[in-house]
């Protein structure tokens, strides 16, 4: 029976010091560990098709790491090192598609076994079609779903054929993996070629790969809710139950969250201290995907609007929150045109925040390659002309 721990007791403060540094926001950010650095110290990088800016797997990196170049980044993620066997990465569903790192292709063997015994699925699967596909890739190698068979789109939604369901089932099941995106689209292999070999077998059994998985959302959170730390990887409440006294995390108490939560011991161990970062942030950033964690360690609501009708938008189509001393202190609506980065909509708390939303506006235009930024609406009119000053100074 595991012994109870004494509960530590956080200000909120102290609370969102704590996320921030675990997030890689606050600190001497490692440069020399790179983009594979982040992704490792993260756990999970969301992938999503929506690109404004960039895609959002290469602005997680980028907010961290500053203007790291984007084929670097795609490099990083897909691409082997010289030398070095086997891929560093692949993806899976955690949070939801996400990066992964290589090596917690074990901790993922519970979510492969859930799969396979699925009693359900919303595509049939045609007779045959799932064997044939994993005999095409044993002979042919790497492959698209395109190259595999493909998907045909309708008017309605995707209808995938029956090759696409076969591949995508069993790369649910474990038996085929993604370790390289070509175009955007998936590259699927043979798990039993891809995964090195000590990694790919599903030796783990549920409660280990829950507790590992656990611990990793507790470090990359620093510190969380209980349903901060299911969030993570989409775990459930009971099988964080289940795990949570022997996952290594330690029981907090944080002014004003309302709710037990848990921290890494070694978060605790020294205050954060160093820089901070400013920077525009992805919606699908870790630091802020979970809406209602955001609210409550930020005082900071906010929505993806980019499947919301037009005329219903407040803040515009992928609006990106501005990070700025530890705050969260307005939002930027992007969009490119040529060479000229155009903040659509901006949102701003006050005065004190237009220097920073300045900053991140001009790193960003930097970061994809654009000399002029053109601002087109700012929700307070008073904030306009100093914004506009502030930036023709950065730009000078």
């Amino acid at each position: 029976m595991t012994t109870p721990r004494p509960t530590t007791d956080l200000s909120a403060d102290e609370a969102r010091r704590i996320v921030l540094r675990a997030q890689g926001f606050l600190g001497t950010p490692n440069r020399k560990a790179g983009v594979r650095g982040v992704l490792r110290h993260l756990g999970a990088v969301q992938l999503d098709t929506i690109s404004v800016l960039a895609r959002s797997h290469e602005l997680i990196p980028y907010a961290r790491l500053g203007a790291v170049g984007r084929t670097t980044v795609e490099n990083a993620y897909w691409k082997p090192t010289p030398g070095t066997p086997g891929p560093h990465a692949f993806e899976y569903w955690s949070h939801a598609a996400c990066i992964l790192p290589i090596e917690e292709w074990p901790h993922f063997a519970f979510r492969r076994r859930a799969y396979r015994s699925r009693p359900l699925w919303n595509h049939h699967l045609p007779e045959g079609t799932y064997d044939q596909v994993i005999k095409q890739l044993r002979g042919e190698g790497p492959l698209t779903a395109t190259e595999l068979g493909g998907a045909k789109k309708t008017s309605e939604w995707w209808d995938w054929s029956g090759t696409k369901v076969a591949v995508e089932r069993a790369l649910m099941y474990g038996e085929v993996v993604c370790v390289e995106r070509r175009g955007w689209k998936r590259v699927y292999d043979l798990a039993e070629r891809a995964v090195p070999e000590p990694l790919l077998h599903d030796e783990l059994d549920d409660t280990e790969c829950l507790r590992r998985l656990v611990r990793l959302a507790g470090q990359a959170l620093g510190v969380g809710t209980r349903a901060d730390i299911a969030d993570y990887h989409r775990l459930k409440g009971d099988q964080v139950d289940a795990v949570i006294a022997d996952s290594g995390l330690v029981p907090v108490t944080v002014d004003g969250w309302g709710k037990p939560a848990w921290a890494d011991p070694a978060a605790l161990e020294t205050a954060p201290r160093g820089r901070h970062r400013t920077t525009l942030l992805s919606p699908f950033d870790s630091l802020i995907w979970d809406r209602a964690r955001t609210e409550r360690i930020f005082g900071f609501t906010h929505r993806l609007e980019a499947y919301v009708p037009k005329p219903k938008r407040v803040h515009g189509y992928f609006a990106m929150p501005v990070l700025a001393g530890g705050r969260l202190v307005g939002r930027v609506d992007p969009a490119r045109e040529g060479r000229t980065l155009v903040a659509k909509q901006v949102t701003l708390d006050g005065p004190k925040a237009v220097p920073a939303v300045a900053q991140a506006l001009r790193e960003a235009a930097t970061w994809v390659d654009c000399t002029n930024i053109r601002v087109e609406r700012v929700d307070a009119p008073a904030l306009r002309e100093p914004l506009t000053t502030e930036l023709a100074r950065a730009l000078a």
